[in-house]
């Protein structure tokens, strides 16, 4: 999925049923468990996991991440909700 067809207004993304995310505390870092894999993410990748919840735009998202840590890169959340969602950890819902 190309991130300029990603609505960020519409679009409400939340983690594949078969995923888990969770805390790792040996590599003290969030992971996201996948049957036969485990994928390590850095701290912002879990925040955003964290606050998809299928409730939540990936606009309001990004306004909470910005709320919390004063700026968010252009397109960083839809860049990675688009390449997690092509690796099906993802499922990107549209209103």
């Amino acid at each position: 999925m190309d991130p300029s067809t990603l609505d960020p207004t519409t679009t409400r993304p939340r983690l594949a049923r078969h995923v888990r995310l969770t805390f790792c505390r040996t590599r003290q870092k969030p992971i996201l468990q996948l049957p036969e894999t485990v994928v390590v993410l850095n701290g912002s990748g879990g925040t955003i996991l964290e606050l998809c919840d299928g409730r939540r735009t990936v606009a309001e998202i990004e306004a909470e991440l910005a709320a919390r840590y004063r700026t968010v890169p252009d397109d960083e959340v839809q860049r990675f909700l688009t390449r997690l969602a092509a690796r099906r950890c993802v499922e990107l819902a549209h209103d």
